[in-house]
């Protein structure tokens, strides 16, 4: 990772900058994902602007799923410079695309879910149980929303 232009700064600084709390961000230093950290005369870490990309970065790949050892294998090949552009580039592709694939899970179950709602409002509103909806029947349209 190159050095920043501006100045460092320690970890309670890194932590209020990105959100993070200081045990996660040792936490990532721990599993090799904050790549370029210095120490001060001290000992103590120091950290850059990028630095607070970097976690920004790997907390949403993590989030999104990727693998520690992918997150690895990605900070790796950014350590290595310009010439691992095409494998960072196809890692981060291939991970786009199982996001894609979980995100497409995600709705078909969110869409059961608001016609479960949808049934027990009609349930309470009417008093009497409505007809069941398959689960399998796509629904065309968003799910209704009754006014409460």
């Amino acid at each position: 990772m190159p050095a920043d232009n501006g100045a460092p700064f320690h970890i309670g600084e890194l932590a209020l900058r990105t959100g993070r709390t200081v045990h996660a961000i040792r936490w990532y230093e721990t599993q090799g994902l904050v790549p370029g950290v210095s120490r001060d005369e001290g000992g103590r870490r120091l950290y850059g602007e990028l630095h607070v990309g970097w976690l920004d970065l790997m907390d949403r790949l993590r989030r999104t799923g990727m693998s520690i050892a992918e997150m690895r294998e990605y900070t790796a090949l950014a350590l290595q410079g310009k010439t691992t552009l095409r494998q960072r580039r196809d890692l981060l592709a291939a991970h786009r695309a199982r996001v894609t694939e979980t995100i497409a899970e995600w709705k078909g179950a969110l869409s059961l879910v608001e016609r479960k709602i949808d049934f027990y409002d009609d349930w309470m509103e009417s008093g009497h149980r409505p007809p069941l909806i398959p689960a399998e029947t796509p629904r065309m349209s968003p799910p209704r929303r009754k006014p409460r």
